[in-house]
């Protein structure tokens, strides 16, 4: 059994995760970088330890650092939260060298699905639909151009490793793909350390859907899954739960082929397979997989009455998956706003600062997840996530009255923020609706923006 939890990241998850650590019992110790050093997880941790200096590849990224902060802290176990190590392979397998439970997947698994053309291959084998392209990552950009020959253009050029957008690009004849190509393999070789690429369809308009799923290296369950179709720039700007978008038909089809996937790696853990959907042909695509705890896994938590954290702590311990399929109901809808200190009007530019003033809402349905509060200094150095403000009522028309109503009461000062963005969606008929698709804000809300290219 896990009794003293090492917290190697930082912000809102590591606030989520102290609190299901306290609810679970376990002791838990925060990591912690010098910019850090005043942060709300440190101050509501059972303990927290100085891992290195303001940049990530100093702190949370160093795994050596890391390392030594759980052994001098006695812990028996690592989460990695999401972002920064929690999809590397390596680093789970350090943990498991040096004796420490690691809260996630096996490296195999985060191997095999961190490299997007395995994973792609993998959903072949496992009868998982994906778009026509690439086999597996091209070599050269003259590769790219015989797969692109085949599939039909547009097509999308994307990172065999990582994501968020990054190494990705639109090539909408041969002359663009190989404009882009080099482009894409540098951009990706800085961000993740590979250059590889591989070539798909690029299918629009199209929904963003995502199944939760949860695994104890022998049962998969799915807990439903997640419209993530508002975005910009491939990053997701609100969730909710369930999709719009789906027929009952094809949710179950859907939630099926996700659950085949991960039971295919004995997965383990909370993890999501994202796929794009057509609605129109009732037609859906392999992605990727997650293996780690998303961002909006609150969504997830509001419909279903499920705590992933503390799923993922008590199956990482050895046990069991709790419930079976049949046990778990989903109830009503939820919708999640990310709250960032970004400026929309200056093309969600991030700009950090100090909190002047911050009122959270509250009341029923309402939950907010944050690690903000007046006087925090937002760093530089990292991500520009602020809050996550998350209602659940019981159906879509009245969530997105509730959400409208929380948004009017969040204040945030001192810093700009996306909240002005989610107060305009969400009075976007197109949006209200349910119709929204992955291009629809920078071809609707941002129309004749002058940053629009920046979308």
């Amino acid at each position: 059994m896990i009794r003293k939890l090492f917290i190697a990241n930082r912000g809102e998850i590591a606030v989520r995760i102290i609190r299901a650590c306290r609810e679970l019992n376990i002791e838990s110790v925060q990591a912690y970088s010098t910019a850090d050093r005043d942060s709300l997880p440190v101050q509501m941790a059972d303990h927290a330890v100085c891992i290195g200096g303001p940049r990530a590849t100093e702190s949370y990224l160093n795994v050596p650092a890391l390392l030594a902060g759980a052994r001098e802290t006695s812990c028996d176990s690592v989460h990695p939260g999401y972002g920064f190590l929690s999809e590397n392979a390596d680093f789970a397998d350090a943990c498991a060298r040096a004796g420490l439970v690691y809260v996630g997947p096996d490296g195999n698994a985060i191997r095999i699905m961190g490299d997007k053309a395995a994973a792609r291959r993998l959903a072949i084998d496992a009868e998982v639909p994906v778009a026509q392209g690439s086999a597996s990552a091209v070599a050269t950009v003259d590769d790219a151009v015989a797969v692109a020959a085949t599939a039909g253009y547009p097509v999308l050029i994307k990172a065999v490793a990582g994501g968020g957008g990054r190494g990705m690009r639109i090539a909408n004849d041969e002359r663009q793909l190989r404009d882009a190509f080099e482009r894409a393999s540098a951009e990706a070789a800085a961000a993740f350390g590979s250059g590889a690429l591989y070539i798909e369809r690029f299918l629009s308009p199209i929904r963003h859907v995502e199944v939760q799923v949860l695994g104890d290296g022998k049962e998969v369950v799915h807990l439903g899954e997640r419209d993530c179709s508002v975005q910009r720039r491939h990053q997701k700007l609100l969730e909710e739960s369930p999709s719009p978008a789906l027929t009952p038909a094809l949710r179950e089809r859907m939630t099926e082929a996700a659950c085949r996937l991960a039971k295919a790696v004995s997965y383990r853990t909370a993890g999501t397979v994202e796929f794009i959907v057509d609605p129109a042909k009732q037609e859906f695509f392999f992605i990727e997989m997650n293996t780690r705890i998303q961002v909006e896994h609150p969504v997830t938590e509001m419909v279903t009455g499920l705590d992933l954290l503390k799923l993922q702590i008590r199956i990482a311990s050895g046990e069991s998956l709790p419930m079976r399929q049949a046990d778990i109901r989903s109830a009503g809808h939820a919708v999640e706003c990310r709250i960032n200190a970004e400026d929309p009007e200056r093309g969600f530019m991030p700009k950090p600062g100090t909190i002047t003033k911050l009122t959270m809402p509250s009341g029923p349905g309402v939950r907010v997840d944050s690690h903000a509060f007046v006087g925090y200094e937002l760093p530089s150095y990292y991500d520009s996530l602020v809050a996550k403000v998350v209602v659940w009522d019981a159906d879509r028309h009245a969530a997105l009255a509730r959400m409208r109503r929380a948004m009017q009461e969040f204040q945030l000062e001192g810093v700009p923020s996306t909240a002005s963005f989610h107060r305009r969606l969400l009075a976007e008929p197109v949006f209200v609706s349910g119709n929204a698709d992955t291009q629809f804000v920078k071809r609707e809300m941002w129309a004749g923006h002058p940053m629009r290219h920046l979308l």
